[in-house]
């Protein structure tokens, strides 16, 4: 990842605080980048042609491609993943 952008922040709409892009490429599901990197970094650069260099073209259409879960859905997997840090 080039380091320019591993250390860009913003605030995640997901979490509520800050988080680098680097946690963004790394937090998603089964390996992937975060299923709402898209939607929270188009702004800031071209996502979509970074992350189709980046990542391998099964890995990128995986990304794009899978529905987006519900907000409620969305907080219970994140404070699953929290107890199951915590073990």
């Amino acid at each position: 990842m080039e380091e320019s952008k591993s250390q860009l922040e913003q605030r995640c709409r997901r979490l509520g605080h800050i988080v680098r892009f680097q946690y963004c490429m790394e937090c998603g599901d089964e390996e992937l980048p975060c299923s709402k990197i898209v939607d929270c970094w188009w702004e800031h650069f071209d996502i979509i042609e970074y992350l189709k260099n980046c990542l391998p073209k099964e890995d990128f259409t995986r990304l794009v491609n899978t529905p987006k879960q519900p907000k409620v859905a969305s907080l219970v997997d994140l404070i699953k993943q929290a107890q199951d840090r915590v073990k």
